[in-house]
């Protein structure tokens, strides 16, 4: 296994395993990417849809709670929280030796609550009680009604992973709701050391969109398009970084910085390489810079432990090229912000529709193991 976990904690980057299932604890599987240099988990409706929706690794604990626990959403928290707890306890030591910078897990709140804020606030309040770990953060949608429950989260005192960001203006409204929380706090006498956020801006999901659309006016007869493909995801990350070095490195952020505010870190969310053309890291090696965290799914994290090559600040590497390749694509009438707006709305759709499936997926597992399943 490489170096290359700890090549990027050294250039300021921390990586986190976008996956979570509870046979990776028994397994060891856990402790040998920990014994690498992974330094966080993130997890979200998907995740759990395909772990807990597939095979029987929860079995045993659907039959404990059968009776007790009849309410899927309800089963569904206890199974999620079990896991979470689990892999809190397993980050603690990178959680305390690195101060808390790292070793945190997230737990989504349910995406069905993306455009309800006091229902949003209410349930990360609970979420955060029931798991009752310091190292743990609660997912947030980056929405609309969502930055506002941030705002309340963080001032709350309670650790926010804020997902679902996909523009510059999106991420800036995230981090700017992170702030105004701690300031909330300030104004309230309360500290604001040791809480921690992190703002999720993906990335894939960009490129896939776009591609899509160059291809299809490719294949229409227009030419003049292929060398735009790949382009957009990559450079707007840079940009974001561009607006949190702004937000961060600041005035307003100066003075939460002296009373003990961490900084709210990008993380590059959704960076496995959808399209087989393209370089299997392209969303790895090209955006390290300090004060940052890639989240990988399982196959992202073998290729770089398998052949990456690390190279520090890459995510200050030719922005001109990232703002010429967002203006290339807006003078051929592909417009970065109504692409990353409706995937917005669409991720908050497909988390919710894996939800809801996990859902049915535990109620026939509950009908299953009580022997009234056909």
């Amino acid at each position: 296994m490489g170096n290359q976990l700890r090549e990027l904690a050294a250039a300021g980057q921390s990586v986190w395993l976008d996956n979570i299932k509870r046979s990776m604890f028994a397994s060891g599987e856990l402790q040998t990417l920990l014994d690498a240099g992974l330094r966080g988990m993130t997890s979200n409706p998907t995740i759990f849809e395909k772990a807990i929706g597939h095979g029987s690794d929860y079995d045993a604990q659907i039959n404990e709670l059968k009776g007790s626990v009849t309410d899927p959403v309800a089963l569904f928290e206890a199974l999620a929280i079990r896991d979470i707890r689990s892999a809190c306890d397993a980050f603690k030591p990178v959680f305390e030796s690195t101060g808390g910078l790292d070793g945190y897990v997230s737990l989504e709140v349910s995406p069905t609550l993306a455009h309800d804020t006091a229902g949003t606030i209410a349930a990360a309040a609970r979420l955060w009680k029931a798991v009752d770990r310091p190292n743990v953060m609660i997912k947030i949608p980056g929405t609309p009604e969502g930055c506002p429950a941030v705002r309340a989260t963080i001032a709350a005192g309670i650790n926010v992973n804020v997902t679902l960001l996909f523009s510059v203006d999106r991420y800036a409204n995230a981090a700017t709701a992170y702030i105004e929380g701690l300031e909330d706090r300030v104004k309230a006498g309360l500290p604001i050391a040791g809480i921690a956020s992190v703002a999720s801006v993906f990335v894939s999901r960009i490129d896939t969109a776009i591609d899509k659309t160059l291809d299809a006016r490719i294949a229409a007869g227009e030419g003049d398009l292929a060398a735009l493909r790949g382009k957009a995801g990559i450079a707007n990350l840079k940009l974001t970084y561009q607006r949190f070095e702004q937000l961060f490195h600041g005035e307003r952020f100066k003075a939460l910085k002296a009373k003990g505010a961490a900084v709210q870190r990008p993380l590059w969310a959704s960076t496995s390489t959808k399209n087989p053309a393209y370089d299997d890291l392209m969303y790895v090696v090209t955006v390290v810079g300090p004060d940052t965290v890639n989240t990988m799914p399982p196959n992202t994290l073998e290729a770089l432990l398998d052949h990456g090559n690390v190279k520090p600040d890459t995510i200050h590497a030719d922005l001109p090229g990232a703002t010429a390749s967002i203006e290339a694509l807006a003078a051929k009438g592909v417009i970065l912000h109504d692409v990353t707006e409706q995937l917005v709305a669409e991720g908050v759709a497909s988390f919710a529709a894996s939800f809801n499936d996990m859902l049915a997926a535990i109620s026939g597992k509950q009908r299953e193991l009580a022997g009234t399943r056909p």
